[in-house]
């Protein structure tokens, strides 16, 4: 229980400018791999900009044009499903961690949420020059938000996620360090984002959520 030990034993909560916790270790090698040799394309080699968002999907009409069944759109985002985990096993592991009663039920009570009715969500995340992320609070169904980082390529730790204050003035940057991440719940002036930065190669993580929408992964009670 990797990411179990990492929250209970290798985690720190900080409350300002919202309550988030940060925490180390929390992926194994394996998993580890599997984020660094995900297939993700890059945005700007499609003649895609990036939006100040999550949203882009490849669905864009340029991609179905001429195309009387719509086609198949680009794929620009990589969550862990039932149809592609024979791809992704060590992911797998760690998803079926965050299934665990004992990983959700620590959760909750860390952050004052029940999580017992919720389903995980996990997307591999490969940002590359150009990316950057407006400062949003994230919708009420994210009971639990949150990255860990792979930070395998040497890339700047200025390139964590930027928080902010009331004003939208930005306050504090968690570190892109490797094997490193945080978690919050959401709620009102929780706003996070990411300045735009210079990314040399990429910027690899995982997006770590339960939410109250189905996925392919209920929690275990």
């Amino acid at each position: 229980m990797i990411f179990l030990n990492s929250i209970k034993n290798h985690s720190k909560k900080h409350e300002f400018p919202f309550d988030h916790w940060e925490y180390d270790n929390a992926l194994s090698e394996g998993a580890i791999k599997e984020i660094v040799g995900a297939d993700i394309p890059d945005v700007t080699k499609h003649n895609l900009n990036y939006d100040g968002t999550r949203a882009i999907d490849g669905g864009a009409a340029e991609f179905r044009e001429g195309i009387v069944s719509g086609g198949k759109a680009i794929k620009f985002r990589c969550f862990i499903t039932k149809e592609n985990a024979k791809e992704f096993p060590n992911l797998v592991e760690f998803i079926n961690e965050l299934q665990s009663k004992e990983t959700h039920e620590t959760i909750s009570k860390m952050i004052n949420k029940d999580l017992s009715n919720s389903y995980v969500r996990v997307e591999v995340i490969c940002d590359r020059e150009g990316f950057w992320l407006k400062p949003h609070c994230d919708i009420k169904e994210k009971l639990l938000s949150g990255l860990i980082f792979v930070n395998n390529v040497n890339e700047s730790e200025d390139l964590g996620t930027d928080f902010y204050n009331e004003k939208l003035e930005k306050v504090k940057t968690v570190p892109y360090k490797h094997n490193y991440g945080y978690m919050f719940t959401s709620g009102p002036n929780t706003w996070h984002g990411m300045e735009k930065k210079k990314i040399v190669k990429e910027r690899r993580c995982i997006q770590v959520n339960y939410v109250t929408f189905p996925t392919d992964w209920k929690v275990n009670n």
